[in-house]
């Protein structure tokens, strides 16, 4: 079941295009000087607190109208309104009875990001009315429209944000228009502007189900690209297709809606990006593939159009310029794409909506590159973060951070244990993540791995470990110790499950007879 919110529109007596925004609060501090030194601009957004259900059997007397405009279909009397409107205007400074009728505009459900449930938000509005002047605390202001589109696609590093709140109750509904044609069956968030995420189920790790496709399709740009610097130029351009087969359909759909000239930006070779790379090509064999070469020499599923990239590259979509930034730790070959209008960071798998990112040894995943291109977004000081997996994260420098404070606390705690004499992968791991699910083991020591080569890179590591001992306890002797140690500890659940019991006399009995046959070969032999 979806959570839910409510987004109040209080509209400006003296003018009818301003409604209220409120500055939201700033994610804690780290207490750290180097991390609190990057700090996120403001962000102001229609104010949202969460909306209760009423128990069964009650149902609410508040009074909201419904514009005749609104398809929706809803029985808003099972929503606790009144108390909800209460506390949020008395945290405004306002009086209950200093707005007029409140009017319900539409509930929107967000796409399906994960890995916790979605949010539906319930947008409702009401005119302050004009009988005393007022002066609003410094986290309120009235903004319109018009503004509030300056801020979020014309912006200046640094400066103040909008939230999608704004885009979402208030935003043009010709939008609305072109998520349809794109995907009547699937649920496209649109924020910033221009920029429309459709999370789609992938083979990707868990907790994640989705991968995000993103969308770039500018209606109204020049179509021009100044100058040459640009390796790549269209009206449309899309990111990471990575879908299950059977959503090759809707995928087909949206390439088929999407213009002729389109770029197919690919962050890394991960199945779970490109595995829809196929029927983008099928729908539109004149779409140009654009990734880093080491990315192009893991993909069999594309016989099309390339242009390789390295980073540092501009690429231009109906007039609109994106930049192309090298950004390998997850994988040798891993890119991110910054969207120069609306200052929004494409970040493939760097980071992802909720936990941390895994990284590939297996594909040139590397902690001090991970590290290296966490300062380098930080850097480019992005206005929002947008990764493949989960949410667009709002507190893009606060998010990149915590992925460092993280990490490094992580690193300091396997440097710890190999002080305290551990020197085998799965000893390490199991110091430091005693309190993580076994389960969870497997993607723990891949970044455990890397942890030590940064360690080492660094010369941080104790005198008496030995590197070649560490890589020998890897691979296989790792797997050994953690299948049996993963079966150990699950055998207390699993002894009450039906039928466990006759299943491990039957595996007792089946391991039994197959010794009995070796040892009968070994005698005739």
């Amino acid at each position: 079941m979806a959570s839910l919110n409510l987004a109040v529109v209080i509209k400006n007596s003296k003018d009818d295009a301003e409604f209220l925004l409120e500055k939201h609060k700033h994610p804690a501090k780290f207490g750290d000087g180097e991390y609190d030194s990057f700090v996120d601009s403001d962000l102001w957004d229609l104010p949202s607190p969460n909306l209760s259900v009423l128990e069964d059997g009650i149902s609410s007397g508040f009074n909201l109208s419904i514009l005749e405009s609104c398809s929706e279909e809803l029985d808003l009397k099972n929503f606790d309104f009144e108390s909800t409107l209460n506390r949020l205007l008395a945290n405004l400074g306002i009086d209950f009875s200093d707005v007029g009728e409140w009017r319900f505009l539409r509930s929107v459900e967000e796409p399906e990001f994960g890995p916790g449930s979605s949010v539906r938000t319930f947008f409702i509005a009401g005119k302050l009315l004009d009988h005393k002047d007022r002066s609003f605390q410094e986290n309120l202001k009235w903004m319109s429209m018009e503004a509030c589109f300056d801020c979020l696609i014309d912006v200046k590093p640094g400066s103040d944000r909008v939230g999608p709140l704004v885009l979402l109750g208030l935003g043009d509904g010709s939008r609305q228009f072109m998520k349809q044609k794109l995907s009547p069956s699937l649920p496209i968030q649109e924020y910033p502007p221009g920029v429309m995420l459709v999370p789609m189920r992938s083979r990707t790790s868990k907790p994640f189900k989705t991968t995000n496709l993103v969308i770039f399709a500018p209606e109204n740009g020049s179509g021009e690209h100044q100058g040459t610097d640009f390796v790549a130029h269209g009206d449309a351009l899309i990111v990471d297709p990575g879908c299950l087969k059977k959503l090759h359909v809707e995928l087909k759909k949206i390439v088929n809606a999407l213009p002729r000239k389109l770029i197919v930006f690919v962050t890394h070779h991960h199945r779970d990006h490109i595995e829809g790379l196929s029927t983008v090509l099928e729908s539109n064999p004149d779409a140009i593939l654009v990734a880093h070469v080491k990315t192009r020499h893991r993909i069999d599923s594309w016989s099309g159009n390339y242009t390789p990239v390295s980073g540092g590259e501009n690429i231009y979509v109906n007039g609109q310029k994106l930049t192309v930034i090298f950004a390998p730790g997850h994988t040798d070959d891993h890119m991110a794409l910054l969207h120069i209008s609306t200052h929004s960071l494409i970040v493939g798998d760097h980071c992802v909506g909720q936990g941390s990112a895994v990284l590939d040894f297996r594909s040139g995943g590397n902690m001090t590159e991970y590290f290296q291109s966490t300062y380098k977004f930080l850097e480019l000081s992005p206005h929002v973060v947008i990764p493949m997996h989960g949410r667009v994260n709002l507190w893009p420098k606060h998010m990149l951070c915590g992925y460092l404070k993280n990490r490094r606390s992580r690193e300091e705690s396997i440097l710890k244990a190999t002080e305290n004499g551990a020197q085998t992968l799965f000893d390490i791991v199991a110091n430091v993540y005693s309190n993580v699910d076994r389960s969870f083991w497997l993607a723990a020591a891949s970044n455990v791995r890397l942890h030590i080569d940064n360690l080492a890179v660094e010369n941080k590591l104790p005198e008496g470990f030995s590197i070649q001992k560490f890589k020998a306890s890897c691979g296989l002797r790792f797997m050994i110790r953690w299948t049996t140690g993963y079966i150990t500890s699950r055998i207390p659940f699993m002894i009450n499950k039906p039928g466990f019991i006759m299943s491990l006399i039957a595996a007792g009995a089946g391991y039994l007879l197959l010794y009995t046959s070796k040892r009968q070969n070994k005698i005739e032999s």
